[in-house]
């Protein structure tokens, strides 16, 4: 039987964390903005189920959003018809949450008809999660943004391309020549693993304890990564990743919603 859309259900997640293989990752919240009960209590649950070191928060307006939170956070999921208003508060929730991404969510089902182009010219919104998915794959975006990747359905896209608009470039990080973005496919297996983590938000200590290395060996590899990538620190080394990640997970779950 075909799973109910998350804006119905909130069953349990794949459990790919179940297993514990990141009880290192720092904790983090995913905030949602909207009227609270729009965004089911199993789906929250399940959130939590799916990413145990994720807390995740509910407040139903701006203003609560733009304060200090348990642990930093991570991605806000914004009420479509809210939108305005946070692009009016991006300036203060950029500056209280610098790693969060933002995304669109339409608990109530509303269309994207009338807030297309304000999506796309938006500074803030990387994203538009659909609650008409089944829940593994809202989920799986969920799982995208966490790691620092955009989503916008493939009818969005097409949407786009119909209305001569480009994609938007978020986050204030300029996006990468392909040149420096394909330079990450030179790594070894290691510095990958090292910079995927990096990307996330690790600090070295962290990053040593789940390889079992020492620091000192961690910080060289970090020195090779940045010096390969041409980068200038590691916050521009793990930006050139989430690009390199991008290209890759955008075209991905084209293919994956063709199938489902």
């Amino acid at each position: 039987m075909a799973l109910r859309n998350v804006a119905e259900q909130g069953g349990v997640g794949t459990g790919a964390f179940a297993d514990g293989k990141r009880r290192s990752e720092p904790r983090r919240v995913i905030l949602i903005v909207s009227s609270v009960g729009s965004v089911s209590e199993r789906l929250i649950e399940a959130m939590e189920r799916e990413f145990p070191w994720v807390r995740v928060d509910q407040v139903d307006d701006v203003d609560a959003a733009c304060r200090a939170f348990s642990h930093p956070v991570s991605l806000i999921l914004v009420d479509i018809c809210l939108m305005r208003e946070v692009e009016g508060a991006s300036n203060r929730i950029l500056r209280l949450h610098p790693q969060a991404l933002t995304a669109v969510i339409e608990p109530h089902g509303h269309g994207q008809g009338s807030s297309f182009a304000e999506i796309l010219r938006s500074p803030l919104v990387r994203g538009v999660l659909p609650m008409d998915v089944r829940l593994d794959v809202w989920l799986s975006v969920v799982r995208l943004m966490l790691c620092g990747g955009e989503y916008f359905p493939p009818v969005f896209m097409l949407q786009a391309s119909r209305g001569g608009h480009h994609m938007p470039s978020h986050s204030g990080v300029a996006t990468a020549p392909r040149g420096e973005i394909d330079g990450v496919a030179e790594l070894t297996a290691r510095e990958l693993q090292i910079l995927e983590m990096v990307s996330r938000g690790l600090q070295n200590k962290l990053i040593a304890a789940e390889f079992r290395l020492s620091e000192h060996t961690v910080k060289i590899h970090l020195h090779n990564i940045i010096t390969k990538l041409g980068a200038h620190n590691r916050t521009e080394a793990a930006a050139r990743y989430r690009s390199f990640q991008d290209r890759k997970s955008s075209s991905g779950f084209k293919e994956f919603r063709s199938t489902t």
